[in-house]
């Protein structure tokens, strides 16, 4: 029995509706989830040039961050981090407070120093550039950062979720930002390098039993 032109049309559909369902039932679906920085494992140390005699080692002592990341296709969909002007440490009280006055952080008028991210290019199985915007005195400049990923797994104890360990990196001109004391006579350098040590935990996951 010939079919007419209606049932061919028919047919035909039928097979691309069953053809796209088999291609997409392979592809793999974006999956981004919320990870927390673990804030008893995040260290923000930076360093900058005294005199041409050493450079100052320092950190900041408090900061909170989260982002959200799918693991699988490593699209980075959002990221922010928020550091506490304040707590600069270089282990000199009477320098400490300097860092925190107008000269360079400036805290009591800019509390927050604070990174927000707008894309990740992976350059490894395990390393990238994370591109953001850093706001610091007010003003907002863009940044780059090397990222690395040490680990990914669930934590050996305690709460049990998957955790990514990571290291980053950026060196920054402060003069870029207003922070100019010290720059012109080279007291001070203007170049800062920044490194960060931290823990992410994955959100909304039930730890192993």
């Amino acid at each position: 029995m010939a079919l007419n032109s209606l049932s061919v049309r028919a047919l035909r559909r039928s097979a691309t509706i069953i053809l796209a369902g088999g291609l997409l039932s392979g592809t793999a679906v974006a999956e981004p989830r919320s990870y927390t920085i673990d804030p008893d494992h995040f260290s923000i140390g930076f360093k900058v040039e005294h005199i041409g005699y050493a450079s100052i080692l320092g950190l900041f002592l408090k900061g909170t961050g989260e982002f959200v990341y799918d693991e699988e296709t490593r699209q980075l969909v959002s990221g922010r981090v928020v550091v506490a002007a304040d707590s600069a440490f270089s282990n000199h009280k009477a320098r400490d407070n300097h860092i925190r006055e107008s000269d360079f952080l400036d805290a009591k008028h800019y509390p927050e120093i604070i990174f927000e991210a707008t894309g990740y290019t992976p350059t490894s199985p395990a390393s990238g550039k994370l591109a953001g915007k850093l706001t610091l005195l007010g003003q907002t400049r863009p940044v780059s950062l090397d990222i690395t990923l040490n680990k990914a797994a669930s934590y050996p104890f305690g709460h049990g979720r998957h955790t990514l360990g990571l290291s980053a990196s950026t060196t920054i001109r402060r003069s870029q930002w207003g922070m100019n004391y010290g720059v012109e006579r080279a007291l001070v350098g203007d170049e800062v390098l920044l490194n960060f040590e931290f823990e992410a935990t994955k959100q909304n996951a039930q730890p192993p039993k």
